[in-house]
């Protein structure tokens, strides 16, 4: 079954729901505000997504500009980026889904949908 990290107020992540229920995906939602994915569960879902550290962050988000990230970002560990990431679940972008074994990181409909099928 599939984790789906994400946020009833997105309105991309209410475009991926609908992509995952039209292709009959079963999930689980879990609201990446409230339980944000633990930092080894970062670690695994950056790993499997074949995406760079810096596309897990919400970068049109109110929390990443209010920390000022744009400036400090390159300055940044992974390790501080992955603690920044499981410590406050606005910073990452989202939808997050896994089954464990791939991961995808924000929501393109033809990317998305070949993912889970």
């Amino acid at each position: 079954m599939l984790k789906f990290f994400g946020y009833k107020k997105c309105s991309t992540c209410r475009k991926a729901e609908k992509s995952l229920e039209k292709s009959g995906s079963d999930y689980t939602f879990v609201d990446i505000t409230e339980e944000p994915p633990s930092k080894a569960e970062l670690k695994r879902i950056h790993a499997q997504s074949g995406q760079s550290l810096r596309k897990l962050f919400n970068t049109s988000g109110e929390q990443y500009k209010a920390l000022g990230l744009k400036d400090k970002i390159d300055d940044l560990s992974e390790e501080e980026m992955f603690n920044l990431l499981a410590g406050n679940g606005r910073l990452i972008k989202r939808p997050l889904v896994t089954d464990g074994k791939k991961s995808t990181v924000g929501f393109e409909e033809k990317v998305f949908t070949f993912s889970w099928k």
